[in-house]
């Protein structure tokens, strides 16, 4: 690879053009003194002293004092490596937790959140396309539940550790949920490490350890929407386009309605009274 393009990667990464110069000479891995790194890099000789001590105190490379005259030689371009990532995942950090510092600062001073409700009580919410925290809203509907969530679901995959907790509690503090699972293979089941497609058997086993924590549980061949009713006063529902997998093609409802919310409560017990419960599909299946 020709220097000029090695020396625009070294920028890319944070290095001052006439760093990466000094840098490339280095990396020939010979012990040089100042005058000959400036003749190879090309560079004025008192410009590049400044660099060098700075690359000793990083400890990009060793300083080594001869009877005559300095010498330097770079160290191990792996540790190297390793020295510079570790900067950056520290320097990462840092801006991640100011970035989470000013904006939790940012929204109390603003007054976010504070009767969001008090004008319109029923209101919908959409959420469309790729959202990477989508999942969050999904679990502050579960975390604020007080009594009951009934849900219809496709499984895709395992249900988080954080929603099997809050829902433990609920149950915990005499609340009630009862859920609907499409009867599909369309998930993954983790065995010894590895991945493998799901069977029957798995389902069933699945869902038996949902049944486990106390959720009531029933299985439908029907085709049921992804929804969350909670409280009887939200309605949560997920719509997929004809790619299920493509998660671009996604929108969540969130609706605060009170009929709306009815009707989709009596299409949960519809389907709750018509489908099957773990032992009945299991016999079926046998």
């Amino acid at each position: 690879m020709k220097s000029k393009e090695l020396i625009e990667k070294f920028k890319a990464i944070g290095f001052k053009e006439y760093e990466a110069k000094i840098f490339l000479v280095l990396l020939t891995g010979r012990l040089m003194s100042a005058t000959e790194i400036s003749t190879e890099a090309k560079l004025i000789r008192t410009s590049i002293y400044d660099t060098l001590k700075t690359f000793v105190e990083r400890g990009y490379c060793n300083e080594i004092e001869t009877p005559t005259i300095l010498k330097f030689q770079i160290i191990d371009p792996r540790v190297i490596t390793d020295k510079i990532e570790k900067e950056f995942n520290e320097a990462n950090s840092k801006r991640i937790s100011s970035l989470k510092d000013v904006f939790t600062e940012a929204s109390i001073a603003a007054g976010y959140g504070k009767d969001t409700q008090s004008e319109n009580e029923e209101n919908i919410e959409l959420i469309r396309g790729f959202n990477k925290h989508r999942v969050v809203k999904y679990t502050a509907l579960v975390n604020s539940a007080e009594k009951e969530i009934l849900g219809m679901n496709r499984i895709r995959g395992i249900v988080t550790d954080e929603l099997k907790s809050s829902a433990e509690e609920l149950i915990r503090s005499g609340g009630v949920i009862r859920y609907i699972y499409k009867i599909n293979l369309d998930f993954k089941i983790k065995k010894e490490g590895k991945l493998f497609d799901a069977t029957k058997d798995d389902l069933i086993r699945l869902c038996r350890s949902f049944e486990g924590f106390g959720e009531q549980v029933r299985l439908t061949e029907m085709n049921i929407p992804n929804a969350g009713i909670f409280d009887g006063k939200t309605a949560y529902i997920n719509v997929t386009g004809k790619n299920a997998n493509a998660k671009n093609k996604q929108s969540d409802l969130i609706i605060k309605n009170s009929d709306f919310v009815d009707n989709l409560k009596d299409m949960f017990e519809f389907y709750w009274q018509n489908s099957l419960t773990i032992d009945e599909y299991e016999a079926y299946n046998k």
